[in-house]
């Protein structure tokens, strides 16, 4: 089975350069691009074609909830899980109905995070 494609868009470039960094030490996933703001996502998916986006909801240019509609909008085989540190109920549910398949917190444990970039990759990827 081939690791899950993922892109990664993050505006704070120390926890982006990390989770690159702890995610590049895994067999199960390989990250092939990473990038701080939501316009950069959506040409970046369409360059890319990733499995999953790992989606900030706090982006410069176009927040999570527009970057994701965009994204899923350009390339409707990929799944995007949205990470954020900061959403209420309101904004998580926004990011559900943007087209995200989930909604996890920055603070969860990496295997928490890598599990469900892995329940969302379609099938595809399996």
């Amino acid at each position: 089975m081939r690791p899950v494609r993922i892109l990664l868009v993050e505006d704070n470039e120390v926890f982006r350069d990390a989770l690159e960094l702890l995610l590049g030490m895994r067999a199960d996933v390989e990250v092939v691009a990473s990038v701080g703001d939501g316009a950069t996502a959506v040409s970046a998916a369409i360059e890319h074609r990733p499995d999953v986006v790992l989606m900030d909801y706090r982006l410069p240019t176009l927040d999570g909830i527009q970057a994701t509609a965009q994204v899923v909008a350009a390339v409707p085989d990929l799944a995007v899980v949205a990470l954020t540190a900061s959403a209420d109920d309101a904004e998580r549910e926004a990011l559900l109905d943007a087209g995200a398949v989930a909604c996890l917190a920055k603070d969860q444990e990496l295997d928490e995070i890598v599990a469900a970039i892995l329940d969302a990759a379609p099938a595809a990827a399996g």
